[in-house]
Parts: C-alpha cells; sequence; structure tokens
C-alpha cells in the first residue's frame, strides 16, 4: 500500500489500524472469516474498473470479453462446488447467478423474481435463529409481503417439523425459507423440500452460515431438494463479502432477471473474479480438512463452556456455531459482548428462543470457530479461549482484568499470524 500511504496518509492509517485490530484480537464472530492472499489481490484487481452489466454473453457495455470469461469461471466453479458429490443430471439442472453484492441482496432477488407484493413467506423467527430477511417485520421481507413466522420447539429448541407442517397448511405460503443466522444443529433439507411440495410452495434454502459446510459434505445438501439456494461467500466459505444464488435450471431466466434489472445495477467485476478464486479453494482436498475441523473446535468450545456451568442453546452445536445462554451468570449479551472486546475477543450477542430480553440487548452470545481455524488455532487453542471467555465473564466489571486479558490474547494471536509479512 505504498502508494496510498503516500497520497493518503488518513485512509492509510485507517486501514493499518484495522490490519492490526484483526491480527491482534480472537475472532469469534460465526459470520467472519480471513480470506486467503489470492482472494485479496483478485478482489484489489483492475476488474474494479470494468461496468458489465447483463451476464456472459449479453452485456448492455462493450469491452466485456474478458470479463466474461471470469464470470463464467466463477459460475462453473460454483455449480462444481455444490454438486460435486451429486450426479452429472444435477450440475446439468443446476443455474448459478454469483452477481448479487450481498446475501440479503441475494434472498431479495428470488423474491422479487417469483413473489408480487402481499404474498405470504414463511421463515424462521429472528429470535430462533432466523434471519432478517426471512419475514421479520423490521426487514422489506415483513413489510413487502405477509410473513408468518415458524418457531423452535420451547424445550427441545429444535426445528419442529410437525409445527411447521402444520402452519404450511394453515398459511398456504408462495415461499418456505429453510436456513438460519444462529441455529447451531443441521437442517434437513429434504423434509423442507417435502412440506413445500404438499402446499405448492416454492422452497429456498438460505445457507450463508453453513456454505462451506455444505461444499465440504459435512452438512447435507440442498442441491435437488431446494428451488432456490442463497449463500453469502464469506463466512464458513472463506470468500470475498458477496453472494450467490443457486436454483433449478427452469428458473434461470427469473433469478437472472431479478438480480438485474430488478434489484442491482452494474455487478462487482473484481468481486466476482474473488469469488471464483473462493470456488477454487472450497475445491481442494484441504478445504474439507479445514471445515472438519471447524466443527471440532466449535464442539469442543460448547462442550468446555458447558462444563464450567454455561447453558448451550440446543444442548450443543452440528456446525460452525452456538448460542451460549447467559442468564445463570447474572450477566446479558450486550454487557458481555462490549466485555470481550475489551479483552480483545469479538463475538456477536445473540437472542436465545423466546428470549425475555429485547433484540439490542439479548440473553446470549453467538460462538463461531471459522476464523480461529482459519489462523490455524485447533483443540489446544480452543481450551484456552474457552476458559479466557469465562473469565471475562467472571470480571467484566474489571477493566483491569479484561486489559490483563488482552495481553494474553495478542500473546497467542501473535503465534497464528493471519497474513504473514
Amino acid at each position: 500500500m505504498q502508494s496510498l500511504e503516500s497520497f493518503d496518509k488518513a485512509a492509510f492509517e485507517i486501514i493499518k489500524k484495522e490490519q492490526n485490530r484483526q491480527e491482534s484480537e480472537i475472532n469469534l464472530i460465526a459470520s467472519e472469516n480471513y480470506v486467503s492472499n489470492a482472494v485479496l489481490q483478485a478482489s484489489a484487481s483492475v476488474l474494479t474498473n470494468k461496468y458489465a452489466e447483463g451476464t456472459p454473453g449479453k452485456r448492455y457495455y462493450a469491452g466485456c470479453r474478458f470479463i466474461d470469461e471470469i464470470e463464467q469461471l466463477a459460475i462453473d466453479r460454483c455449480k462444481k462446488v455444490f454438486s460435486k458429490n451429486l450426479s452429472e443430471t444435477i450440475d446439468v439442472n443446476l443455474h448459478a447467478n454469483v452477481q448479487a453484492h450481498a446475501g440479503s441482496q441475494a434472498n431479495m432477488a428470488v423474491y422479487f423474481s417469483m413473489l408480487n407484493p402481499g404474498d405470504t413467506i414463511m421463515g424462521m423467527g429472528l429470535a430462533e435463529g432466523g434471519h432478517l430477511t426471512h419475514g421479520h417485520k423490521v426487514n422489506f421481507s415483513g413489510t413487502v409481503y405477509n410473513s408468518v413466522q415458524y418457531l423452535v420447539n420451547k424445550e427441545t429448541e429444535l426445528i419442529d417439523f410437525n409445527t411447521v407442517q402444520d402452519m404450511a397448511q394453515k398459511h398456504k405460503p408462495k415461499i418456505i425459507i429453510a436456513g438460519a443466522t444462529a441455529y447451531s444443529r443441521e437442517i434437513d433439507f429434504k423434509k423442507f423440500s417435502e412440506i413445500a411440495q404438499s402446499v405448492g410452495a416454492y422452497l429456498l434454502c438460505d445457507i450463508a452460515h453453513i456454505a462451506g459446510l455444505v461444499a465440504a459434505g459435512l452438512h447435507n445438501n440442498p442441491v435437488g431438494h431446494a428451488d432456490f439456494i442463497t449463500s453469502t461467500t464469506h463466512k464458513t466459505l472463506r470468500g470475498p463479502r458477496g453472494a450467490f444464488i443457486l436454483s433449478k435450471y427452469k428458473y434461470a431466466k427469473d433469478v437472472d432477471r431479478g438480480v438485474m434489472p430488478g434489484i442491482q445495477g452494474g455487478p462487482l467485476m473484481h468481486v466476482i473474479a474473488a469469488k471464483a478464486v473462493a470456488f477454487k479453494e472450497a475445491l481442494e482436498p484441504s478445504f474439507k480438512t479445514y471445515q472438519a475441523q471447524i466443527i471440532k473446535n466449535a464442539q469442543l468450545f460448547a462442550k468446555i463452556l458447558e462444563s464450567l456451568g454455561y447453558r448451550i442453546v440446543t444442548g450443543g452445536t452440528d456446525n460452525h456455531m452456538f448460542v451460549v445462554d447467559l442468564r445463570s451468570k447474572n450477566v446479558t449479551g450486550r454487557q458481555i459482548e462490549v466485555a470481550l472486546e475489551k479483552a480483545g475477543i469479538t463475538t456477536s450477542r445473540s437472542c436465545i428462543p423466546y428470549d425475555p430480553e429485547k433484540p439490542w440487548i439479548t440473553s446470549g452470545i453467538r460462538i463461531g470457530t471459522p476464523a480461529i481455524t482459519t489462523r490455524g488455532m485447533k483443540e489446544k487453542e480452543v481450551e484456552l479461549i474457552a476458559q479466557l471467555v469465562d473469565e471475562v465473564v467472571q470480571k467484566c466489571e474489571s477493566d483491569a482484568c479484561l486489559l490483563k486479558i488482552k495481553e494474553k490474547v495478542k500473546d497467542m494471536c501473535a503465534q497464528y499470524p493471519i497474513y504473514k509479512i
């Protein structure tokens, strides 16, 4: 960044501070990760200069012959990542759009392409683990459309498919959304598909959080069950910030038009190039090893915190994250999120199912292991981090204690640099 430093010292210094923060803090935010140098290079490439409204071979601007190549590469690799363990027939019948700027836009594009305002959609409630775009009342999905929300079982905190079936029969939604942002158990996409078919609904599977696990074959795959699959490319997939949409091929034109001109103009071609690189990384054998370690780290983390007197929502995890109920410690999610950050540990407060606290406060925190696993941290480090989290909870009122913990965190992080300079 020498030229940036010489031209704009202020911007350079802020970026440098953020780089130092990332290097020196433990990141337990389930939706964040660190991209490779190759992904960084692609996302900072000259492709940012090019307008390319349209799709490969059908652009509204000239000069797109190489742009077409990079987007087609991303499309082909995306399809391969999510169909490589399935039959060739599924791959042929699969369509991919890699232009969506974010997961929210991917969901919006599907809704706008297949629904009319006022149509009924059915997704998981926010406190139970769903996402804002799954029909929450403060989001476009809950204002443009008639939204009904399924909850989890109050005792098990798991998806109750009998309830989902009953709600689908009662409300006859046009789209059922399967997927979550804070649900730690494997989701049965086949069962969701059967319910959707029974009421003539489309099935949208939002795999933003678990895409890396699905790609590695460590979570069941919605391809073949879902009409539409949306996902971000960051989180467990470890790519740039962006998204994609997979669909049955018969919906290809609807999806493409839903993205552009439906909700977006020119795609971010430098980000699409970075997506192509990330998809290639996801096809490497080492990617499955990485995803398996993410799950091992999350399961051990949850087990240790449980042994220290914390209640883990659903009793554990099958994936990369879990939610910790903090009520037994007489603290709130917001309080511990702030204390953890003072101690050099970033995580996010999270509602627990049927949370008595307001969404801004919450009764829990969500812990994810993708980022620490990318750094090379394994079981030994997870044990230490879990102990530090517990220490923060116990000493959350003492800034002096939190600063001491922060020094321990910095020492640990120095042993696992993100980017070797």
